[in-house]
């Protein structure tokens, strides 16, 4: 079993925000991928989905991001699965609009979902893949910043990012986050 982690908050206020991000990603994997009907479990939604002969679980948590571990440990301990077996999706404002980033292991980088999850996991030793929602402008407080919806102008590179990012999720199944890291993390917002 693998586990895929979309992060976001929960409810309509909070979607289409650019902290939803990763729920975005999870939504569009699961219209690719999914094989069941969403279900309530480990404090979340999750879906079950089969890549190639991988069993694959996508799981978004509804417990609010700051909480966000909880959901993940107990998906991971009910499946009793290994850390090279989690992909965390999740947004950055630290990247550029759209750009994504794979890495194997690392600090969270300041975003809450991923350090709440690294301190339940109690290891950073888990791959991630952010997506760029670009930085909050000087005069904007950061949480208003990615609790808030993205421009007009920013809409159609972000529907391509989350495109991508779907790519990855299903490229990490199949090939590993090494193969994720040389493919996805080019140097351009939408690298080839």
């Amino acid at each position: 079993m693998k586990l895929i982690v979309g992060l976001g908050n929960p409810g309509r206020r909070y979607a289409a925000t650019r902290h939803n991000v990763g729920f975005a990603v999870a939504e569009r994997l699961v219209q690719r991928i999914g094989q069941t009907t969403p279900r309530a479990r480990f404090h979340g939604e999750t879906v079950e989905a089969t890549v190639g002969d991988q069993r694959v679980l996508v799981l978004c948590p509804h417990t609010l991001m700051n909480r966000s571990g909880l959901s993940v440990l107990a998906a991971r301990d009910f499946y009793k699965l290994d850390l090279a077996d989690i992909l965390i999706v999740c947004d950055d404002f630290n990247l550029p609009l759209a750009k994504l980033r794979c890495r194997s292991k690392g600090s969270s980088g300041g975003q809450k979902g991923l350090q709440d999850i690294v301190n339940r996991l109690g290891t950073d030793e888990m791959a991630r893949l952010r997506i760029g929602i670009g930085p909050p402008p000087a005069d904007r407080d950061v949480v208003a910043y990615v609790l808030s919806r993205f421009h007009p102008e920013e809409v159609d590179l972000i529907r391509t990012a989350v495109d991508r990012a779907a790519d990855a999720a299903v490229d990490w199944v199949r090939e590993g986050i090494e193969f994720c890291m040389n493919r996805y993390n080019a140097d351009a917002a939408l690298g080839d």
